[in-house]
């Protein structure tokens, strides 16, 4: 039954609220924005689930053995020439990118922090309770509008005259928003995200000189990009705004879409801005995807860096394709942090996040992420380095690149799997799920930013590793169901001791954790069955 607060809204035929309205979520649930998302749902949804019963059939087939590869049917937009639409102004320097939840001081600050873009995030930074996701898109408009402030602990927070070109990141196509259903049905929690930012400020944006901008993310193929470009086609007619003003950036985040990064790029076209390369959630998707496979078996965490065979061959194919199609390509998040405490650990912590830039810009990148806006200035420096004044490198074309279905699938390294990398995987979990059920999808653990795309490295290695006949410890010992619930156990109890006061989140996550993590079944998303929890 709809909350009594939420009957007072004016809701369109068919649309029940379930969730409590607060004063001023009127505000963003207008019956003509709620309109939106209803008409979007009723038109788009059919497709989303026709969608994801596709991903769970490839699933299927790649646990049977089938192993990717680039799509015959489509072999001809891959060797065609055609380019995606010029780039708006504000969308040309993408030097460096500053990520992080819809929360009102981290708005504030990564507007000023001097990062050339700010993507703020609906999906995997942000635990997304009713009023994480309302009160995001109030700041959302506030910021728009250059309204937005905050008294805080004495400090005040406002916008500086020159702040970051703002992109949005709505939830993915597998998830839902349960507080809202369409003739019974729940809509999903991406075009609810969308609909609601596009109808409230595409019009502000584009008076502004800018226009609305998104990320999307998780997507498994070009079908899944044709939905977001039909998508865009309607919603723009639907609020009155000219076709090709919304912009999207594509993170190539599952092993899936690398096989179809040129077929992503020609669905958008006319509304592209590019890829970016997702890189925890893409070695998170190269687990769940091969994780029946026998021979598959990644070593730590730790281990798995930019540099390896698997995601050097990924990182370097989406620079060729995004240039060949004067599309940006923009680099992806290191995880690293300031660390306040400890200089020696910050001088190798910064010097981490230097090289990783230096890298991407000298490879051809055209900006990368950063998570915290010390390392803004950082990162700049190494992308200036290479790029000096230009906006970009987009004229920087890979053609010495060669990479096959083989290099995508090389997947080393396999050692060392060490019990102190099996630990950190538990301890981050907890630590991140209790977080999450807490209401904080955003967390610094052990010096690094953890978000659900690395908690998802840490519990789908786990699991894989208890079931893989390579997931041995570097001491001979087998990764087990039992030694796995011994460390769960040791593990939260360091989690409590570092988080302190309420510690019951934290010891509904070790339950959450130790299930899914030893379980016959793998389940596709930790989120899935942690939202009905929320």
């Amino acid at each position: 039954m709809a909350n009594q607060s939420s009957l007072s809204l004016q809701l369109p035929q068919g649309m029940r609220i379930t969730a409590e309205i607060k004063p001023g979520f009127e505000s963003i649930l207008t019956p003509a924005a709620l309109e939106l998302v209803a008409n979007l749902h009723r038109v788009f949804e059919p497709r989303r689930q026709q969608l994801q019963k596709a991903r769970a059939e490839r699933t299927k087939r790649l646990d049977a053995g089938e192993r990717p590869d680039f799509l015959a049917e489509t072999a001809h937009i891959r060797d065609s020439d055609w380019k995606v639409a010029p780039l708006p102004k504000d969308l040309e320097c993408r030097r460096v990118e500053i990520t992080g939840p819809v929360e009102r001081k981290m708005i504030i600050n990564a507007l000023n922090s001097g990062a050339d873009s700010y993507m703020t995030d609906f999906e995997d930074s942000n635990a997304p309770s009713w009023d994480n996701l309302i009160t995001g898109h109030l700041n959302l408009n506030d910021a728009v509008r250059r309204e937005i402030s905050l008294e805080q602990n004495g400090k005040s927070y406002r916008l500086n005259d020159k702040v970051a070109t703002l992109i949005v990141r709505p939830r993915g196509w597998h998830l839902d928003e349960k507080h809202v259903t369409v003739d019974g049905q729940r809509v999903s929690g991406g075009i609810f995200d969308f609909a609601l930012f596009l109808f409230h400020n595409a019009k502000e944006l584009v008076k502004r000189g800018s226009g609305p901008y998104f990320y999307l993310p998780k997507l498994e193929s070009h079908l899944e990009a044709r939905l977001w470009n039909d998508i865009f086609v309607a919603a723009q007619e639907g609020v009155g705004i000219a076709r090709g003003t919304i912009r999207a950036t594509v993170l190539i985040e599952t092993i899936l879409a690398a096989f179809e990064m040129d077929e992503i790029l020609y669905e958008l076209r006319e509304h592209s801005s590019g890829l970016n390369a997702g890189r925890w959630d893409y070695i998170f998707s190269a687990i769940k995807k091969f994780k029946n496979d026998k021979d598959f078996c990644l070593a730590d965490r730790s281990q798995i860096t930019m540099t390896v065979p698997f995601m050097r061959a990924y990182a370097l194919q989406l620079l060729k394709t995004c240039h060949r199609r004067h599309a940006p390509a923009i680099g992806g998040m290191s995880a690293l942090i300031p660390i306040k405490n400890d200089p020696a650990a910050n001088d190798k912590a910064m010097g981490g996040v230097r090289s990783d830039k230096a890298r991407d810009a000298g490879d051809g990148y055209d900006g990368g992420w950063v998570a915290h806006p010390g390392l803004v200035p950082i990162a700049m420096e190494e992308f200036v380095r290479v790029l000096g004044d230009k906006p970009n490198q987009i004229g920087k074309q890979r053609d010495d690149v060669l990479v096959t279905a083989k290099d995508l699938t090389d997947f080393r390294p396999e050692a060392p799997i060490t019990e102190s990398g099996l630990r950190n995987n538990i301890n981050v979990g907890i630590h991140y799920l209790g977080s999450w059920l807490a209401g904080n999808g955003c967390v610094p653990i052990h010096n690094l930013m953890e978000d659900a795309a690395t908690a998802e490295i840490s519990r789908s290695q786990v699991w894989q590793w208890i079931r893989s006949p390579k997931g041995k410890l570097d001491d001979g010992r087998k990764v087990t169901a039992a030694m796995v619930r011994d460390l769960t156990k040791q593990e939260l109890e360091k989690v409590k001791a570092a988080v302190g006061g309420d510690t019951k989140p934290y010891e509904r996550a070790a339950v959450i954790f130790e299930e899914m993590s030893t379980s016959e079944s793998f389940t596709e998303f930790l989120t899935l069955p942690l939202y009905e929890e929320i």
